[in-house]
């Protein structure tokens, strides 16, 4: 019986560690240090990181183009200025893609 009782503890403790290790995976525990150009030419999109839960910093999250991410100081001058940029760059393209999108079925359409 104590046996059980001891098992059925440290499995349960097990699944604690997984759960509590799961909450950090999407969170910044750091920023990268200063301006960064690589970050501000490859940029394609951000999020932002709210201090909740596991995660201890606000953070200013930029995804590049082939998909990796970098931690950045949302109060930074710099990345405020790139989230602008990127956000005047994604309401251009969302002006332009229903045209774009218009143009390449009248085209099919027509031929």
């Amino acid at each position: 019986m104590r046996f059980n009782t001891l098992f059925l503890l440290l499995v349960l403790s097990c699944f604690c560690v997984v759960w509590a290790q799961g909450s950090y995976d999407d969170c910044c525990l750091s920023y990268v240090s200063g301006p960064n150009r690589h970050i501000q030419k490859h940029a394609k999109t951000y999020r932002l990181q709210k201090m909740d839960g596991g995660c201890n910093i606000r953070a200013t999250i930029f995804t590049m183009r082939k998909g990796r991410e970098y931690c950045t100081d949302t109060d930074a001058t710099w990345v405020k200025e790139l989230m602008a940029k990127i956000d005047r760059r994604l309401k251009i393209s969302h002006r332009r893609s229903p045209r774009k999108s218009f143009q390449h079925q009248h085209q099919h359409n027509g031929a």
